[in-house]
């Protein structure tokens, strides 16, 4: 059965939700007051890992046709900056295996209202692209990376590459990019071992570090076991690192950030299952196909493909999709409730 997207299981809907949609106003406002300004937009579903908590082993891409071209893309941001958005990432699958992705940030970049643009990557081929990436005007990478251990990113990816992603990381920051943060799914099994020598690399080499607590947005069942969890992760940080003190944060991003006390860098944890950050949500996403979805969990998404793809784009229908989408945002994932229901989609195709 399909849940309300208005309201959580067993809850009446927010007082707004009665309220007619703006339709007008340069701002996207959801029912309940949180205000959408951050658009991820995945370029491609094809990934050159297997990662085991992203996707499955086997799996069939989409034939290239299908996927928005650099220049619908563009014409999808024009509107939402229009809208109200300036913050965009660039997702995947894996966004490099997107051939002259330079091209596309280029675009980004010179769209009026757009001044903040990040990729997010698994840095296989991050040092042969870094260089056009950022002559193109990118400034902000995520690279995800779970551990330092060989056999741990083999049996976590499902493929060999540590010392490419190493290699990306080091080129990244030698032609200048900043921040660079350093993205690593904290699993039951895994973490245990990988917290420290992740806190310590990121610290000596320079490196913003965020852990993220495991999600059911994969291939495979639900383990909820296999969590670990934040207050585990500052616990082993804090015991074998340094000393943290929680630093300034903003609400509407996802991870709360820990300085060490001694200067050297900062560690962040988005603690998604453990303290979702739902309340305080401003992204929406763009699939690569040409799908908008108000969640990464979000059971419904609205095709605007179409109307990048008629004669003439049609840029009144596509704000109206986005106006509508966003304001049908239920107010959370659910994930801790019994009525949680996984999405079809898993996360290669969706775009992290």
């Amino acid at each position: 059965m399909i849940r309300h997207p208005l309201k959580l299981a067993g809850e009446m809907p927010h007082p707004q939700a009665a309220a007619q949609m703006p339709t007008e106003a340069p701002v996207l406002m959801d029912t309940f007051g949180r205000r959408h300004n951050n658009l991820r937009i995945s370029v491609t579903d094809r990934c050159n890992l297997r990662c085991t908590y992203c996707m499955p082993e086997e799996v069939t891409f989409r034939d290239k046709r299908e996927l928005l071209s650099f220049e619908e893309i563009a014409a999808f941001v024009e509107v939402a900056a229009s809208l109200g958005v300036n913050k965009i990432r660039l997702t995947g699958g894996e966004p490099l295996m997107r051939k002259e992705l330079h091209k596309l940030v280029r675009l980004l970049v010179a769209i009026p209202g757009i001044d903040d643009i990040g990729l997010t990557t698994n840095g296989l081929l991050l040092a042969q692209h870094a260089a056009a990436l950022f002559d193109a005007g990118l400034r902000r990478l995520n690279v995800s990376l779970d551990t330092l251990d060989p056999t741990r990113f083999r049996a976590l990816t499902r493929r060999d590459g540590l010392d490419q992603v190493l290699a990306g990381l080091a080129e990244a920051k030698r032609v200048g990019f900043a921040p660079i943060k350093v993205n690593a799914v904290a699993i039951r099994g895994f973490a245990e071992y990988d917290v420290v020598p992740l806190a310590h690399y990121c610290r000596d080499h320079g490196l913003e570090l965020r852990f993220i607590e495991y999600m059911p947005i994969g291939a495979e069942p639900w383990e909820r076991d296999k969590v670990f969890f934040a207050h585990e992760i500052l616990e082993l940080i804090r015991h074998n690192v340094g000393p943290v003190v929680p630093a300034p944060h903003d609400p509407s991003t996802p991870a709360q950030d820990y300085a060490y006390t001694d200067g050297r860098g900062i560690v962040g944890v988005i603690a998604s299952v453990s303290q979702p950050f739902c309340h305080h949500c401003n992204r929406l996403r763009l699939t690569a196909d040409g799908k908008l979805r108000n969640c990464l969990f979000a059971l419904e998404e609205t095709d605007v493909k179409v109307f990048l793809r008629a004669a003439v784009p049609n840029r009144a229908a596509i704000a109206a999709a986005v106006r509508a989408s966003v304001w049908a945002k239920w107010e959370g994932h659910e994930i801790n409730a019994a009525t949680f229901i996984k999405p079809q989609r898993t996360m290669h195709a969706i775009g992290g």
